[in-house]
């Protein structure tokens, strides 16, 4: 294995990139979940149905997010990743803002679409630098202080957009989000060392970029990949259904005028941030030290996690008690975080150095697919099916359902790493990516 070049960067240099990625993060899910916080305010304005609202978050922004998730990884695994990342803040930053002067559904869809084009270059390359900047047993760590991103995102979103949102209009929420993405781009752009390919791999591993559908068929031969593929998409269906409309089931169940919409979305805010945080680092944490003693605690780790989390959620939105529903929601949220660091480490030990932009790309593809483009869709959906029946609480019970999807996610964690022990040392052998003994 070789080890790092003496014109490549320290630790410091190291832990900034991977914080400025994570702030770039940051603002991803800032701008993905904004909705989720105002939409109430929104549907009040322009009519909109549940249904609609889990469009503007689910399929329709999935559809393109995937899309152009491929090539634009694609474009990072042969060019300058930087670059990739630069340009998608800049332009998601833009569409996001564009949000705020939208006047029908129609214009709010296609500034969206706009959003979910921008956020597909996100993520892959990121993946791609981090696991370049440090040794494959030391990956997931960062990988999931990186992914703790997706909990301050949403920390600033309901914090940020709840208070902007009671004092200004939730049209403002958008703008003043979205010009801020601008600037980010720029310091990506100027600040951010594009790192060594393969610096901690073997000196053996492909240095160029194989064919994509190589990288695909690679892929798809390895059960591992499958299941924890399936097993993280399920993941991401029951976070991304739920967080859609969290905001919204607090509002209606507890009778809050949406007019004081940072009421709740103060108190989730910091349930997320901090529960969120803590999740996703002890994920990574876990993951890293447990599966040096046996690479399937990378995928044990989130599969018990997200197990257990649905007695507890289900306690919690059940609840009829505001206060006591928030406390009881902490938990299986900080649970619920525990799993992509270990899912994007794992994925990253499976392939070779030219192919993790585009090994993410595929994750996220499937991932978003049937989590992001399915689950806010389907919960609305379900919302709307009950609403005839339970009013205010229609929503209360689509949640319930949608956590149970949990458990389906947990066996295809169990599944997955079944195969895991043998498929590192395949990779091992063949000299294309890290040690077998350590997934990180």
């Amino acid at each position: 294995m070789s080890g790092p070049r003496d014109d490549e960067p320290g630790a410091i240099a190291e832990w900034y990139i991977v914080a400025i990625l994570t702030l770039v993060y940051v603002f991803n899910f800032v701008d993905r979940q904004i909705i989720s916080v105002l939409q109430e305010p929104m549907r009040a304005e322009l009519g909109l149905s549940d249904t609609q609202l889990g469009a503007l978050q689910g399929l329709t922004f999935a559809l393109f997010y995937v899309s152009m998730g491929i090539p634009l990884a694609r474009w990072a695994d042969v060019g300058v990743r930087r670059d990739v990342v630069a340009l998608a803040v800049g332009i998601w930053s833009v569409m996001t803002a564009l949000c705020g002067i939208a006047q029908s559904f129609t214009q709010l869809l296609v500034a969206r679409i706009g959003v979910g084009i921008g956020e597909a270059g996100g993520s892959p390359p990121s993946h791609s630098i981090i696991s370049d900047l440090f040794p494959p047993g030391r990956r997931a760590l960062p990988l999931a202080v990186y992914s703790s991103g997706i909990t301050f995102g949403v920390f600033l979103a309901y914090v940020f957009g709840g208070w902007v949102s009671d004092r200004f209009g939730w049209r403002t929420v958008f703008i003043a989000l979205g010009l801020p993405g601008v600037v980010l781009a720029l310091l990506v752009r100027a600040t951010v060392r594009e790192p060594v390919r393969g610096r901690y791999d073997p000196s053996g591993a492909d240095r160029h970029p194989p064919a994509v559908g190589e990288v695909i068929r690679r892929l798809f031969s390895s059960r591992t990949f499958v299941h924890l593929s399936l097993a993280a998409a399920l993941h991401a269906f029951v976070a991304y259904g739920v967080s859609a409309f969290l905001v919204s089931f607090y509002v209606r169940s507890y009778a809050i005028p949406i007019d004081e919409i940072s009421t709740v979305a103060l108190p989730l805010g910091f349930i997320i941030g901090i529960g969120g945080a803590l999740g996703a680092f002890a994920g990574g944490y876990l993951s890293d030290r447990l599966s040096s003693r046996d690479p399937r605690w990378a995928l044990w780790v989130p599969g018990v996690s997200t197990l257990i989390a649905v007695p507890f959620a289900a306690a919690a939105i059940l609840s009829r008690d505001f206060s006591t529903s928030l406390l009881l929601y902490a938990l299986p949220l900080a649970l619920g975080y525990m799993y992509l660091g270990p899912t994007l480490a794992t994925t990253h030990a499976l392939v070779a150095p030219r192919m993790r932009a585009l090994a993410s790309a595929v994750l996220f593809f499937i991932i978003n697919l049937i989590g992001l483009g399915l689950g806010p869709t389907l919960t609305g959906m379900i919302s709307d099916a009950l609403t005839p029946d339970y009013g205010a609480d229609a929503l209360r019970y689509a949640i319930v359902a949608t956590f149970c999807v949990n458990g389906w996610s947990a066996l295809h964690y169990y599944l997955a790493s079944r195969h895991l022990r043998s498929e590192l040392a395949r990779v091992a052998g063949s000299g294309m990516g890290g040690r077998s003994g350590s997934i990180g």
